[in-house]
């Protein structure tokens, strides 16, 4: 089983992951890899990928 919480920067810009909104979820296609995901990254629907699987999300 994999821990969300270790997940601090953005898949799609780098950026830390501090400011409300952000999220951190298992990828959809592996699970095996945790993606996380800024506030304005979201809102923009920035893609982001796998960095295990290759998986392209909005």
């Amino acid at each position: 089983m994999i821990n969300i919480n270790t997940k601090d920067t953005c898949t799609s810009c780098g950026i830390g992951l501090v400011e409300v909104g952000y999220s951190i979820f298992p990828c959809p296609n592996c699970g095996e890899e945790i993606i996380g995901r800024c506030k304005q990254c979201r809102e923009h629907s920035t893609p982001y990928v796998c960095p295990k699987c290759g998986f392209m999300g909005p």
